[in-house]
């Protein structure tokens, strides 16, 4: 049996190189987002973790349906977040109110070029882009039953494991597994 220091190359149980596309991050995209959806959910993020809360892009809830952003706060808040990138965007989805069942608190979020009366006075509205976001309307809080949380928390803390997986061991995990 040959010593750890007589391996070559071309022997079988030295670990080939890792290629550099394995230390690229891996982002939630599912490449439906148009590039002003990328830059207000970048943006919408980076307010979240300001803030002291965890956000995950793309979650898809029990209802199949998935929320464009979700935010934890340390304090168990779960908060969903509707990315619209243009008027045309709002008018062509009413998947919107779907969304309260699932979260404490709900928000559009949107570019300042979209007018922003548009949008429902009763939710929350923030302004975003790629490099931060403001809170213009705070959101009311209409508190999840106890089980509902509890199985919103166990959805998003699967995801956020599953992502830090997926960085940690690209192509380990099988498309649609975990």
């Amino acid at each position: 049996m040959p010593m750890a220091d007589s391996l070559t190359p071309d022997s079988p149980r030295m670990a080939a190189p890792v290629p550099d596309s394995a230390h690229r991050p891996i982002l939630l995209v599912d490449r439906r987002q148009s590039p002003t959806a990328l830059h207000v959910q970048r943006g919408v993020r980076r307010l979240f973790a300001e803030l002291g809360h965890a956000s995950l892009p793309e979650l898809t809830l029990a209802s199949g349906r998935r929320a464009d952003i979700m935010a934890l706060g340390a304090d168990g808040l779960i908060t969903i977040v509707e990315i619209k990138s243009c008027v045309a965007d709002f008018r062509a989805d009413r998947k919107w109110p779907d969304y309260q069942d699932y979260c404490d608190r709900f928000f559009f979020a949107v570019p300042d070029t979209m007018p922003a009366d548009l949008l429902p006075a009763d939710r929350g509205l923030i302004v975003a882009d790629a490099f931060g976001a403001a809170i213009l309307r705070d959101s009311g809080r209409h508190p999840l039953a106890g089980a509902r949380r509890k199985a919103v928390m166990l959805r998003f803390a699967h995801a956020a494991a599953s992502a830090l997986h997926a960085l940690a061991d690209p192509g380990g995990i099988s498309e649609g597994r975990l």
